[in-house]
């Protein structure tokens, strides 16, 4: 194909990598250590089946080192453009080139996907149908289906580190951006979108949360999933942990501007925004996977490989992002620089972070240059980073993620908060202790590591796993609409029907199920550490029981907005609730409550826990019920303001009995109610600063399976 008279090419930069928009033209530049040639292609639109041209690159004049790289004068933003490269297709060594593959540049800022990536046979290396499998080569061209890149102009966020908090404050609520406004009854204009998030930023507001942590937001192949339900429906990759490209967002939910807009319009209201984002694996999959971008470009630099052909899969999703790699590094860290400062995001939240730990063949080190970059970094030091601290293949590193030289920096889902809260609500023997612990922000994980109660992130449920309506609705998962024969998804998670199997009108058990959800509310926001909350579960909403809902984008997953009016109670509990940690600076303390390494949970000098009479609590295994005094002020000069505030009195029950504890005297002050989850809306909790004076200052009587909250206040 001949090269229009208007574009000139010229030998251009090797640096930065990706596309570079300039007055004159724009520069390309794309890393590939063993490529024999690559040719870029630039069309005019997304779905255009002739180029506007195709440029092989010379070896000699646009070739720096691993850097192959060209300017083209008189082109501009708006156009589409992907590569082919060439080189040896070995993949016994590791090598899967095949020039007649379409190639996503990995430093795409916006790209298009209009044809299923994992069905169309063109998106294959290898002969789908040959006896061979991988080793076999495909001559078939991909650039009729392949994924396309647009060349995109920077234009940075003006609201760029505008709004930034201590995480201490931090009240998480986790999201999927379709999910959230997709139903029919969710009342926004553009269904599924960012626009739609937008507006429903009044109702953030008003429920009190402090930051919202999305799903994956970046493109991915939504048609990956290729399987059907029992009833024949089409599942659909609907949690996006299937990344095709890092930097560039998933076209269905809006493009870059209306994502802009969503950051702001959150700031706005002050309220942060999280990203969930997924640098562990790709959706390119194993040696049997499609090859759409990494595999061709540079197949052993962007994966750990295992002897050669195959993947290490440390992400359980086929392959591993080889991510301690200098070049994958780098990609990674450009990638989060992007979301920040192009963006505006203010922290992330890291899918199987582990890997990060994981050296260039898959082990373990205490040192990763990664980790130390990503925390180091200057422009990100005021960043929220959040680690998934586990990963599939076995590395579990919750309280100490990041070592010695990054630990600080990073908060961590603690997996045992939820796990020790779910034994503790359905009695288990011996949770006891356990759920003492994670409401003192989990100290012998986190404080012997020399991190802080806001290193921990408490949640009881996420997307990942029962709603919180499903926990105490369903002794087992329900997962067959998956297709998977209810195989998927997790066999251990700690639920409680409360008597009865699934949905029932029985008025006791409906009760108790309420009484539950409340009590996981509860526990969660006075506890140490920040509360993560999942979208719905504060006007319950259900999931019928499946704890796997990856493939469903439909009704299981949506969230059914006619729960709000029809669990208003549940809202109210949860906004109110909210707001007395807010107005509770104890709860949010910025450290331990003064706890030497190594000293018993009830010798906290801050903290003390009580049994009924008031005295040292029983911590056997078959007691269920304990209470304890925060002292309601903060006596470290420098760290919190050394002034006087409400001491707090809570009791847990999680036994069937009711217990009666008596209440410890304070000098000057007197107890006021401010929640009891046994009780009917609305006299579960009081609003914010309506506490009122309890006629018994002697004792309270909790009822079976609830929690009591009670501030001591001056006189």
């Amino acid at each position: 194909m001949q090269n229009p008279t208007h574009y000139e090419f010229s030998t251009g930069s090797p640096l930065p990598l990706g596309v570079t928009v300039e007055t004159n033209g724009v520069n390309f530049a794309l890393f590939s250590r063993d490529a024999n040639s690559v040719t870029l292609v630039v069309y005019e639109t997304a779905t255009d089946e002739r180029p506007l041209f195709k440029h092989q690159l010379n070896a000699k004049t646009n070739q720096t080192g691993d850097i192959w790289h060209c300017f083209v004068k008189g082109l501009k933003a708006g156009h589409w453009y992907g590569y082919f490269v060439d080189g040896e297709y070995d993949p016994k060594a590791g090598k899967r080139f095949n020039s007649n593959k379409l190639l996503l540049d990995p430093y795409a800022r916006a790209i298009s996907i209009d044809h299923p990536l994992q069905q169309c046979e063109e998106m294959f290396g290898y002969e789908k149908n040959s006896d061979l499998k991988d080793l076999s080569f495909s001559s078939f061209r991909s650039d009729r289906v392949a994924p396309r890149a647009q060349i995109v102009k920077p234009n940075p966020n003006k609201e760029f580190g505008s709004n930034k908090k201590k995480l201490r404050d931090y009240i998480i609520y986790e999201m999927h951006v379709k999910g959230f406004t997709a139903h029919k009854n969710s009342g926004v204009k553009s269904r599924g979108t960012f626009k739609g998030l937008i507006e429903k930023i009044p109702y953030l507001k008003k429920l009190g949360i402090t930051a919202v942590e999305l799903l994956p937001i970046h493109a991915f192949d939504d048609k990956s999933v290729i399987r059907h339900s029992p009833d024949k429906k089409p599942l659909k990759n609907y949690w996006g942990y299937e990344p095709v490209s890092f930097s560039s967002l998933h076209t269905s939910y809006g493009d870059i501007q209306e994502f802009k807009d969503l950051v702001n319009k959150l700031h706005d209201a002050d309220i942060d925004i999280i990203l969930d984002v997924v640098f562990n694996h790709s959706g390119e999959g194993n040696e049997l996977g499609p090859t759409f971008s990494f595999k061709g470009i540079d197949n052993q630099t962007y994966y750990m490989l295992d002897n050669g052909r195959g993947y290490l899969n440390f992400a359980g999703c086929g392959n591993t992002m080889n991510c301690n790699h200098p070049v994958v590094r780098d990609m990674i860290m450009d990638s989060l620089l992007y979301w920040v400062v192009e963006m505006g995001v203010d922290g992330f939240r890291f899918d199987l972070a582990s890997i990060f730990s994981r050296d260039r063949e898959g082990v373990i080190r205490n040192y990763s240059p990664l980790i130390e970059k990503i925390v180091e970094h200057p422009i990100l030091r005021d960043t929220i980073m959040i680690a998934e601290a586990w990963d599939a293949g076995g590395a579990y590193q919750v309280g100490k993620f990041g070592g010695i030289r990054g630990g600080m920096r990073w908060a961590e889902w603690n997996g045992a908060f939820r796990d020790d809260i779910r034994s503790f609500l359905k009695a288990d023997k011996g949770s006891l202790m356990a759920v003492a612990e994670r409401i003192t922000g989990s100290p012998a994980m986190f404080h012997t590591s020399s991190k802080l109660p806001s290193n921990s992130i408490n949640f009881v449920t996420c997307h990942d796993g029962f709603t919180l309506h499903d926990l105490f609705s369903y002794n087992q998962k329900h997962n067959l609409d998956n297709g998977e024969d209810n195989t998927d998804g997790y066999n251990d998670n700690r639920s409680w029907n409360c008597g009865l199997e699934g949905e029932t009108a029985d008025p006791e058990v409906l009760k108790l199920r309420r009484k539950q959800i409340k009590n996981a509310f509860a526990l969660m926001l006075i506890s140490l550490g920040v509360p993560m909350i999942t979208a719905g579960d504060e006007f319950a909403r259900t999931q019928k029981g499946n704890n796997n809902a990856y493939c469903q984008d439909n009704n299981i997953s949506w969230i059914d907005w006619s729960l709000l009016e029809k669990n208003a109670d549940l809202f109210r509990f949860v906004k109110n609730l909210i707001e007395h940690r807010k107005r509770n600076s104890p709860l949010r303390r910025r450290h331990f409550y003064n706890v030497p390494e190594g000293t018993e949970l009830e010798k906290f000098k801050d903290l003390k826990w009580f049994g009924e009479q008031g005295g040292e609590p029983n911590w056997n295994s078959d007691n269920f019920n304990v209470a304890f005094f925060i002292k309601g002020w903060i006596p470290i000069e420098g760290i919190d303001d050394e002034k006087r505030l409400n001491d707090i009195f809570i009791i847990l029950n999680s036994h069937w009995e009711p217990h009666t504890y008596i209440m410890p005297k304070i000098k000057g002050k007197n107890w006021y109610f401010v929640c009891d989850t046994d009780k009917k809306s609305p006299d579960d909790i009081v609003e914010p600063m309506k506490a009122y004076l309890l006629e018994n200052q002697n004792d309270y009587t909790v009822a079976p399976r609830s929690i009591v909250i009670l501030v001591g206040k001056e006189r």
